[in-house]
């Protein structure tokens, strides 16, 4: 090693760095990617037929899908309360009651509606609060769309880590999630949504803090016109 020139072993040791750095990286993508397949390829492609009793309901909003089939969930008789979160602040209390499928006795008596949540964190923390103001301990079923659902219920189990979840993945005649490999209007959707998961985990991981955040008191139903 003597007789080599300092500037050679320099640039030797810069080039095994370079290499190392590039090989660490393509692993990096490698597993990247391979998360991303198993995420597109373990969303839901059919919904289930939930047989499960449960204390409550918490339907995410973002399609009329989502808040119609847990609507129809609670008219079976399978839960108590059924919570609509992230409700935007324009739509009025008798809009919803007209869409869902009940008797409007059982909408003013057994829905509430959240209308603080921004985002998917604010709706598990806009859940946390409904679930602790009801005394809702032990079990929910979850409505969202399939490919919504594993960060749904990630922001969930996070803030609610001793209540069981029941996953009702709600699939879409619009979005085919089986298609990604050949849409790319669909790829984007789940890989948007894969990109979102994994700064979920990160953030519960790294700042398990902020879900500490409370939200401002639920509305009821009935207290809207």
């Amino acid at each position: 090693m003597s007789g080599i020139p300092p500037s050679a072993r320099m640039s030797g040791f810069s080039a095994s760095l370079a290499r190392g750095l590039l090989g660490g990286l393509g692993l990096v993508v490698v597993v990247l990617l391979g998360g991303f397949v198993v995420f597109a390829l373990t969303l839901a492609r059919e919904e289930p037929t939930l047989a499960v009793r449960t204390e409550g309901i918490v339907a995410f909003t973002g399609g009329s899908d989502r808040v119609i089939d847990a609507a129809a969930i609670l008219a079976r008789g399978q839960a108590q309360r059924l919570l609509i979160t992230g409700v935007n602040r324009a739509t009025r209390s008798s809009v919803l009651a007209r869409l869902l499928p009940l008797p409007r006795d059982m909408f003013d008596c057994c829905v509430d509606l959240g209308y603080e949540a921004q985002d998917t964190a604010g709706n598990a923390r806009e859940t946390r609060q409904w679930a602790q103001a009801h005394h809702l301990t032990r079990s929910l079923i979850v409505v969202t769309s399939n490919y919504h659902m594993p960060r749904a219920l990630l922001e969930l189990s996070a803030v609610l880590p001793g209540v069981a979840l029941y996953p009702f993945p709600v699939v879409s005649e619009h979005v085919d999630v089986a298609d990604w490999p050949n849409d790319l209007r669909v790829a984007q959707l789940v890989g948007g949504e894969y990109v979102k998961y994994l700064r979920a985990i990160f953030r519960i991981a790294f700042d398990p803090d902020a879900d500490a955040i409370e939200t401002t008191p639920l509305r009821r139903s009935d207290a809207l016109p």
